[in-house]
């Protein structure tokens, strides 16, 4: 049976299901979802990549920050990174190794956990990072992330490897946009129904509490002329209780969230209203029906929202940054040689500048991602110190 007509048996067995709902059994589905069939979605053969696709100097950067980071601790005994949504572990491995090079202090108190729902990507996570993973050094846990219908709103797990005192950072690249969101227009909340057998949207009354988290975080829908053209916002409820179970778990530590999204006040100037996508094959489209399981689905991140959550729960939230504004702050004490370094010839420095540039100028990702961080018993002066927040701070 398709994932199609999975979904369409359980709208028979249950009536209309909310658009999260669909979307998470697209994305998540442990057979038939997008993450769960294969591990080749990534990279330039893949449907899209991210930034750990394009060079190791990504990692290698980011190795260099969480080193700062474990000395802003006081190079506690022990450290643990977890990664939330790895993919096919190329991040980890690059920091794992340059770390090992470049940072032994750091590596010996390091302990790298990988938390992955897909069966298809544990199995490649393995395989990515058989050496850590033999060593001790590198632990591939699961998450629950795929419930029933009538728990698909319960908080996520978060899986730690070592115990709660240990100072933890939890990096998330790309992770929250492919979480699934509610959609509200003025005609209500969208759910998905059947109609001569074909899968179609209606409208129903929206929970009070998307209408709150708008009130607070974002704006509402605005109506048209025409009913079919109605503004549609997006209302991340699961991104807020996973960002609630993250900040539960950094007793010490720090959150770094890498991610395409958005400010209220973006929204209120008019910015960033309706960014659902379905991407394959590197092609972008607006009609996330055309294939469940065979397209990504993402939306923006309401990163307002995140750092609310984060402040209620005592974290201190820092100014967004760009990804460009990050790493450059990062690469600029030793002008990237961390990109370089295995460079021989010439022919090699000018790939691996094209690769950087990439990750850091406007025309490639550097202005379209934006560098959440929010941080728990650290030293605010130590925090405002890491080079990541240096580029262009005033």
């Amino acid at each position: 049976m398709s994932l199609r007509q999975q979904i369409e048996q359980e709208i028979r067995d249950n009536g209309p299901i909310p658009f999260s709902r669909y979307m998470q059994l697209c994305l998540y589905h442990p057979v038939q979802g997008y993450y769960s069939r294969n591990a080749n979605q990534f990279g330039k053969a893949g449907d899209f990549y991210t930034s750990s696709d394009v060079h190791a100097v990504f990692g290698r950067l980011l190795a260099r920050q969480f080193d700062q980071i474990w000395q802003a601790l006081d190079r506690t005994p022990q450290i643990e990174i977890l990664e939330l949504g790895p993919g096919r572990g190329l991040f980890a491995r690059d920091v794992l190794d340059w770390s090992s090079k470049k940072f032994p202090g750091f590596f010996a108190a390091l302990t790298y956990t990988l938390q992955e729902t897909s069966p298809a990507l544990q199995a490649k996570l393995q395989e990515t990072l058989r050496e850590h993973i033999g060593s001790g050094k590198a632990y591939v846990g699961t998450d629950a992330f795929i419930r029933p219908a009538e728990q698909s709103e319960a908080p996520a797990d978060v899986c730690r490897t070592l115990a709660p005192d240990v100072p933890l950072i939890v990096f998330a690249n790309e992770f929250f946009d492919a979480l699934p969101v509610e959609i509200l227009s003025p005609q209500g909340k969208l759910h998905i129904a059947l109609a001569d057998n074909r899968l179609h949207e209606i409208w129903l009354p929206p929970h009070p509490k998307e209408l709150e988290f708008l009130d607070r975080y974002g704006v509402h829908p605005e109506a048209r002329e025409r009913p079919a053209e109605d503004e549609r916002i997006e209302v991340p409820i699961a991104a807020q209780a996973w960002i609630r179970q993250i900040a539960s778990q950094i007793n010490q530590g720090v959150l770094i969230a890498i991610d395409y999204g958005y400010t209220r006040n973006q929204q209120l100037a008019g910015r960033h209203r309706g960014t659902l996508m379905a991407y394959r094959h590197h092609s972008a489209s607006s009609d996330p029906y055309q294939a469940p399981g065979e397209q990504d689905l993402t939306a923006h991140v309401n990163f307002t929202a995140l750092a609310a959550e984060c402040e209620q729960a005592g974290m201190r939230c820092e100014k967004l940054r760009t990804q460009s504004q990050f790493l450059m702050g990062i690469g600029e004490s030793n002008q990237f040689a961390d990109a370089f370094e295995d460079c021989r010839v010439p022919q090699e420095q000018a790939k691996v500048a094209l690769q950087l540039k990439h990750l850091v100028t406007p025309s490639g990702m550097g202005e379209n991602f934006q560098v959440f961080i929010a941080t728990r018993g650290v030293n605010p002066n130590k925090v405002a110190s890491l080079s990541g927040l240096s580029f262009g701070a005033s």
